[in-house]
Formats: C-alpha cells, structure tokens, sequence
C-alpha cells in the first residue's frame, strides 16, 4: 500500500508498508542468502515523489525521473523480475539491477547523458545476474540482526563487482 500525506507549502509524504514480512524475508537471507523481499512499492513511491517534486516545482529533470521510472516497473512488471520465493532464482538484488537497467534505458530516451550507462548495465547484464545467483544457497553473517556490522551487511547486499563498479563509476 502506497500513502501520500500532503504536508504545508505543497510537499508530500510518500513511504509504503512493510506488512510484516520483513522478519521471514531477513531469516531467508541468512539461512540461503537470497533475499526475496519485493521493493516495488518503494520504486512506486520513489517514481511519484519524483513526479510530485516535478509537478510542484516545475522541474523538468524529476518529472523525467519519475515517469521513466514507472515506465521501469512496468517493463519489470511485464518481464517477471520481481524477487522469487525460491533460493538461486532471482532476488531482490537482481531485482534492484533490472529496475536500474530499465529505468537507465527509459531515461536515455529522454535525456543522452543516461544513454553509456544504459549500454554498460545492458551489456554486463548476464554476468551482473549470474553473481547474483551464484552467491546464493549459503548463509550469510550480518554479524547481527537488528544491529548488523554495515561491512558485511554491504557484502552481503553488494556481491557483483561488475555492477558496484558501473554504478559507482556514475556516481561519482
């Protein structure tokens, strides 16, 4: 469930429910090492807050950024890259790949700046998600559970060199 609060001079509130799933999706984590947790409310309630700052702001950038990224969920949607239930089938993390390789290729139609990075996680795609499925089936150390040791939690949540590196270079 996605909740838009209006706040005063025209923001807004976005944030969406856990549902309580949190819990067994966290032990499957650690027991298998996949992830199975489903972001796609948080990728729609990031895709309408880019829209409501583009609206009230007139910011051509974040509307762009926001309508790309629904077209993204669509196309995740349509293609089957949600998170499996199952061990060594897709997870979150490659989940959160496919959301960022679509959202770069809807992006790059709009603006050429986004076109290279497009290209990069296309090309690299098979191997980005062969080291997401290839690091699953073994536990994982969090070293902790409601308070983890960050380093490992990365690990854990960062295991493709070829991806970090794409978007690091991007980011930076």
């Amino acid at each position: 469930m996605l909740s838009i609060v209006p706040l005063l001079a025209g923001g807004g509130l976005f944030e969406t429910g856990a549902g309580g799933s949190a819990p067994k999706h966290v032990q499957q984590f650690i027991r298998e090492g996949h992830l199975r947790w489903d972001s796609l409310g948080e990728y729609l309630a990031i895709a309408v807050s880019f829209e409501h700052m583009g609206e009230t702001y007139n910011h051509k950038t974040a509307l762009d950024l926001g309508q790309s990224l629904n077209q993204a969920i669509q196309r995740l949607l349509e293609n089957r890259k949600s998170p499996s239930r199952r061990v060594n089938e897709l997870d979150n993390r490659a989940s959160n790949f496919y959301i960022s390789l679509y959202w770069a290729e809807f992006m790059a139609m709009r603006n050429p700046a986004y076109q290279q990075l497009a290209i990069d996680l296309k090309n690299a795609r098979h191997d980005i998600v062969n080291d997401f499925k290839s690091c699953q089936g073994k536990s994982v150390d969090l070293g902790g559970y409601y308070k983890f040791d960050p380093i490992k939690a990365d690990q854990s949540m960062r295991p493709s060199k070829i991806y970090n590196d794409i978007i690091d270079r991007y980011l930076s």
